[in-house]
């Protein structure tokens, strides 16, 4: 959804810009998402210390949800400036390698098979109506 979002002819440019930021740039850039969300985050903690706690978990989820879609996008684009980083492409190494070991696994458990066989019946029935 953000990269046809980037396509609006305002922020293409700012898309052109991060892309071409130098590592440790990218690096900022990358983490600013972050520092921008806490404040909203703790907020919404304080709502929910207040009695407002649908308020609270509303805009908490809804940080949680737009920052993760705003990190997403942020990655794909300092990626190439990121890696050239050998902290940061030995770390994306390891922690590929132990997502991917980690995904293995859980797709070879018997909660995983069950699991992908309800959906497909699902998929088969809401195709039906």
């Amino acid at each position: 959804m953000l990269a046809r979002i980037g396509r609006w002819p305002g922020l293409r440019w700012v898309e052109a810009l991060v892309r071409g930021l130098p590592p440790w740039a990218a690096v900022a850039v990358f983490l600013l998402p972050t520092a921008l969300l806490l404040p909203v985050k703790l907020l919404a903690l304080w709502a929910v210390g207040r009695g407002q706690v649908l308020l609270g978990m509303a805009v908490i989820v809804l940080a949680k949800v737009v920052g993760t879609a705003v990190v997403a996008r942020l990655f794909t684009l300092t990626q190439p400036a990121l890696m050239q980083l050998g902290w940061f492409a030995f770390t994306y190494a390891h922690w590929m390698h132990l997502k991917h070991a980690v995904l293995s696994r859980a797709r070879a458990s018997w909660a995983w098979r069950v699991a992908r066989v309800i959906k497909r019946q699902w998929q088969q029935r809401w195709r039906r109506r």
